[in-house]
């Protein structure tokens, strides 16, 4: 793994976590084009069919921890009529407001403290963020508060329970005390701390106790091209019957999910695996 992976293990003399303030200097995926583009067709195609919509249009949308700000651009592209990208990553949002400035407004803004009124957004993306956040609590109580009361929030969110930890593939990383999972990333030569923090289903849930929460994961996996979601599941897995696939959940690496602040339900069309609500 890249020498620059270690730039984002810096801590606090007490040991606390701080922000990472450029997260695209660190991560050299989140200026990977492609990827990122096929990652917005995706949560696009969630967002729509949640809202019963053929696209975003009309609609006021932000994208936290937007980043370099492809996904941004997407959504854009996908008809809506506002699009802000949100990050505390300066050079990601510069690369940003180059690329893509004349129909996305870039903001350096603290998610924890986001700089918009009451029920701005009609629809929210946060994408893979939480497990790089000094205070994911605090940001979403920020997303409860900026979504409209008839908006939704897509969320992709890393499972701790994932055998693979996505940063550092490295097996059952996640699973570790901090003490010993930077013991565990610094034996291998990768960084000198392990940063991300990731939760199980019952502590995103908690996380989100504010909100009524859809689980999308096992339609996507279900319908791959519909949501251009063939890179979910590693391709054996993949071709299990779905009863197989489902009793994997414990350890799926990623749950695909929708938030509303209301009893909205999915107002797309009939689905082979339906999406399901999450309990508290």
């Amino acid at each position: 793994m890249p020498k620059e992976r270690t730039k984002d293990r810096e801590r606090t003399k007490d040991g606390e976590r701080t922000p990472q303030l450029a997260y695209s200097e660190i991560q050299s995926a989140m200026l990977e084009e492609d990827k990122r583009r096929r990652k917005a067709a995706k949560l696009i195609a969630v967002l729509t069919h949640f809202l019963g919509r053929a696209d975003l249009s009309g609609l006021t949308v932000a994208d936290v921890g937007c980043s370099a700000g492809f996904i941004s651009d997407e959504l854009a592209a996908a008809g809506a009529a506002h699009t802000v990208g949100i990050d505390i990553d300066v050079p990601g949002l510069k690369r940003a407001k180059d690329a893509f400035g004349e129909r996305v407004g870039f903001v350096c803004g603290d998610g924890e403290r986001l700089p918009f009124p009451d029920g701005t957004f009609d629809a929210i993306v946060f994408n893979h963020i939480y497990e790089h956040v000094v205070n994911p609590d605090a940001i979403v109580a920020e997303l409860h508060r900026v979504l409209a009361a008839d908006g939704a929030l897509y969320l992709g969110l890393g499972n701790k329970y994932g055998i693979m930890e996505p940063h550092y593939k490295l097996p059952f990383l996640s699973y570790l005390p901090a003490g010993l999972a930077d013991r565990y990333v610094r034996a291998s030569g990768r960084a000198d701390h392990y940063y991300e923090r990731f939760r199980g289903r019952g502590g995103l849930r908690a996380m989100l106790r504010d909100f009524n929460v859809w689980d999308y994961t096992f339609a996507v996996i279900s319908e791959p091209d519909r949501f251009h979601g063939a890179d979910d599941m590693p391709g054996p897995i993949a071709k299990l019957p779905m009863p197989a696939i489902r009793a994997l959940r414990p350890v799926i690496p990623t749950f695909l999910w929708v938030a509303t602040k209301t009893s909205l339900s999915p107002a797309g069309p009939a689905l082979i695996t339906p999406p399901e609500p999450v309990s508290a």
